[in-house]
């Protein structure tokens, strides 16, 4: 079952079990005040409280006491609701969790050793060129385009520092451009650099590692799968990218719109 056909089916149950729950608890509960409030005005001895809650519990259905059993089963569903949406999100925070674990519990020769696919992409660099021997700002658009790709299908893992052929090359070069040559440095450029073509809240979906190999360095970027379409903007201009199997591309207006419908079509 896909996400948001469970998300809406949890919190359905929860107002549903909420709701009953309002009409088998407050009504004896208040009976309950009343009594202990007024004492034997309202008739009868306290040893017959839980005979006059079961009364009072038996006759919520009748007529009379229609309208505030329905007010009791609002109170119940409504409370049911906000226990659902809190149970809701913890378990899409344990999702995200057990899916970084996942991520992070393969070997990163291994991981490399599998080649580029659908959410795999290696990258030589950030912002450094090697062919050009200089800095080169149009690559941190690359890469912000393969990390909205991700964000658009199922999520993926982008590889910083090692070629196409696998060979790991490294983020050194690219360390020496920042002003703060650190790793540290180099995920605030990563992360201003996502912010200001994806906004804010994409960063949320971005993961850093970093990983030494023969003594290199590689930032692993894990990211996860957006529930809501991504858009690239680049001077003003909102461009929709999506990972198509090896390949990052940009999608024209009909194909944009066709990619959402049969994506609503999937989460309906």
């Amino acid at each position: 079952m896909n996400q948001p056909r469970q998300t809406r089916r949890d919190l359905l149950l929860h107002t549903v079990f909420g709701a009953i729950l309002g009409i088998v608890i407050l009504h004896p509960l208040t009976t309950a005040i009343y009594w202990y409030e007024f004492g034997g005005e309202i008739g009868g001895s306290r040893d017959d409280l839980i005979s006059l809650a079961m009364g009072r519990l038996t006759s919520a259905f009748e007529f009379e006491m229609v309208t505030m059993s329905a007010l009791f089963a609002v109170i119940g569903g409504a409370i049911g609701f906000g226990f659902g949406a809190y149970h809701v999100g913890l378990m899409r925070e344990r999702s995200r969790v057990r899916y970084l674990e996942r991520e992070l519990d393969e070997e990163l020769p291994l991981l490399i050793a599998r080649g580029e696919g659908e959410h795999l992409e290696f990258k030589s660099s950030i912002r450094w060129d090697r062919r050009q021997e200089q800095v080169n700002r149009d690559l941190q658009k690359v890469i912000v385009k393969t990390i909205a790709g991700f964000l658009n299908h199922e999520g993926g893992t982008l590889l910083i520092g090692v070629e196409d052929d696998g060979t790991i090359g490294g983020i050194e070069a690219d360390l020496q451009t920042l002003r703060h040559a650190s790793r540290d440095g180099f995920e605030r450029l990563l992360m201003d650099t996502a912010k200001a073509g994806l906004g804010g809240n994409a960063c949320a979906l971005i993961h850093c590692r970093f990983h030494q190999i023969a003594e290199r360095t590689v930032c692993r970027v894990i990211i996860e799968k957006s529930l809501n379409p991504i858009y690239y903007t680049d001077d003003g201009v909102a461009r929709f990218i999506l990972r198509a199997g090896n390949s990052t591309r940009e999608l024209d207006v009909r194909e944009a719109q066709a990619h959402f419908q049969q994506r609503g079509k999937a989460q309906s």
